[in-house]
């Protein structure tokens, strides 16, 4: 049975006495906004012990006042297991709306990939796989702010978390005869360190393939706008490409324009450019960042490429011994930063270091 939930006494009474496992997932607006806009919470709260699709599902309009506080005390229960599909965005969204993350965590998307399933897989793709059940796709781009939501909305609402249980019972089982159920601890603690920390990447310019095709100058400078814009971004919360897109970021710091003047023209040409930030956007591309020297810089020469090649190559042989797919064990992105003397931080340590060091280590030496 579904049930709307508009009222936070409700939803306190409904989760007085939670189950040891819940599903649970969010929908959220995030077209307009840097923080995503909490629009509705969906708990399947099942039965202890039973591996069925969950009979009881709350549908929490997040919208209501008070709500987030009702949900807090779940989403820390640490007795409460949170079942979620690929929750990255959803954890944003909960820390932003409720100040509180949902954990104890367990991603049914990475466990998938850690089973040897399949790797990114869609929660409709992993309940076909796991359940022979077909799930409509229809909602996915609704309006999850308008009230009331119309039938459709609902039941799809519903749908996201109406099998969780019986994947999480199958993932889980899974994981444990293969040993691997801690590399998904490790993995899922990860995701919530990030979400609960609001620090930004401090050297964003790594991400932007472009950058690598920019000398070391260019690339200070390109991330001088890049920390600009994301600061301009939370500020005023609105998306990081209203601030400045990719491309005009990347322009301005190869062409280097030598005054605001200068600056100016280039802005004028661009017709994606910041209209009301100029001020602000020159004197962000003009002013060193205090620790810019020691930014790790985007690489694009055979050397490196070379090397790289090297570690993917040994990846994949690795992955294919294990049965996981590449991209779990590590991807490019994973394995850039070890080029750049990062060293293994971030995904690459815990079980990954401990399975990948001694075939990569090396393939590093200079």
């Amino acid at each position: 049975m579904t049930h709307w939930i508009n009222s936070p006494d409700t939803l306190r009474e409904r989760l007085a006495n939670p189950p040891r496992t819940v599903g649970l997932d969010t929908e959220f607006i995030r077209e307009r906004t840097y923080w995503p806009q909490l629009a509705l919470v969906q708990i399947a709260l099942g039965q202890d012990g039973t591996a069925a699709a969950a009979d009881e599902i709350l549908l929490v309009d997040a919208c209501i006042d008070d709500m987030a506080a009702a949900l807090a005390p779940l989403l820390t229960n640490p007795d409460v297991v949170k079942v979620m599909h690929s929750p990255s965005e959803d954890l944003v969204a909960f820390q932003h709306a409720c100040g509180a993350l949902p954990t104890p965590l367990f991603d049914t998307q990475a466990a998938a990939a850690l089973a040897g399933i399949g790797a990114g897989m869609s929660y409709q793709k992993l309940v076909h796989a796991l359940t022979g059940t077909e799930l409509a796709k229809g909602e996915t781009r609704s309006d999850w702010l308008r009230r009331p939501l119309s039938p459709a909305q609902l039941d799809y609402a519903a749908d996201d978390v109406r099998h969780l249980h019986v994947l999480h019972a199958q993932l889980q089982a899974t994981l444990d005869a293969s040993g691997r159920s801690s590399w998904l601890d490790e993995d899922s603690t990860r995701q919530l360190d990030a979400a609960a920390d609001p620090d930004p990447d401090p050297w964003p310019h790594l991400g932007l393939r472009s950058a690598r095709f920019l000398d070391a100058d260019g690339q200070h400078r390109l991330l001088r706008l890049l920390r600009w814009r994301e600061l301009q971004a939370r500020a005023s919360d609105r998306p990081r490409g209203w601030i400045l897109d990719n491309e005009l970021a990347v322009t301005l710091a190869r062409r280097n324009p030598a005054d605001r003047s200068a600056c100016d023209a280039l802005l004028d040409a661009a017709p994606k450019a910041p209209r009301g930030l100029r001020e602000a956007l020159w004197h962000a591309l003009a002013t060193p960042l205090p620790d810019e020297a020691a930014a790790p810089l985007a690489k694009d020469d055979e050397s490196d490429r070379k090397r790289l090649r090297a570690l993917q190559e040994a990846v994949a042989t690795l992955a294919a011994e294990l049965q996981l797919p590449e991209g779990v064990l590590a991807s490019r992105r994973m394995l850039e930063p070890l080029l750049n003397g990062a060293g293994w931080a971030g995904a690459l340590a815990g079980w990954r270091r401990r399975l990948l060091e001694p075939r990569l280590a090396p393939l590093l030496d200079p």
